[in-house]
């Protein structure tokens, strides 16, 4: 039981530090000298210095990427809190259903925000040397492992 537990809370901390990294790292999309994210445009030199960085325009969607990203952190750290309350409060036999619920909705955050910017990003659609970036890529990858450790939460009971 207690390798299971460890499991799980290595589980939920690699989604945690996936999607601070796909919200904070500046490579959601790369290409001609340029990187761009959630927050900021940079463009960098042939060496990889970064030289100037502007702030990410202030369309509707982009902010809509960027509360959905920010409300997944949220509701995945809401959940481990959760969890380890529970873990201590819970009776015998019972199921954590609210760390689950949580964690299940922060994999559906992040995947509404990957799924925003891959349709509205508009470097993407005119011009095809841009690139996604690993930080787009992390975030899809946490939607998966999200979802999965809200699921192991749901299943999971309580024993002694």
């Amino acid at each position: 039981m207690l390798l299971l537990l460890l499991g799980i809370i290595v589980l939920h901390v690699a989604v945690l530090v996936l999607l601070f990294v796909s919200t904070i790292v500046s490579q959601w999309i790369v290409g001609n000298g340029h990187a761009t994210d959630l927050w900021q445009n940079c463009s960098t030199s042939s060496s990889g210095s970064i030289h100037h960085c502007f702030s990410s325009s202030a369309n509707e969607w982009l902010q809509s990427v960027q509360a959905t990203m920010i409300l997944s952190i949220i509701f995945s750290v809401l959940s481990l809190f959760l969890f380890f309350c529970q873990l201590f409060t819970l009776t015998k036999g019972g199921r954590f259903y609210i760390t689950g619920i949580f964690q299940i909705l922060a994999g559906l955050c992040v995947m509404s925000a990957a799924a925003i910017y891959t349709v509205r990003h508009p470097e993407w659609h005119l011009n095809s040397d841009y690139s996604y970036g690993f930080a787009y890529i992390l975030a899809w990858v946490a939607f998966p492992l999200a979802l999965l450790s809200g699921v192991i939460y749901v299943i999971l009971r309580k024993r002694e």
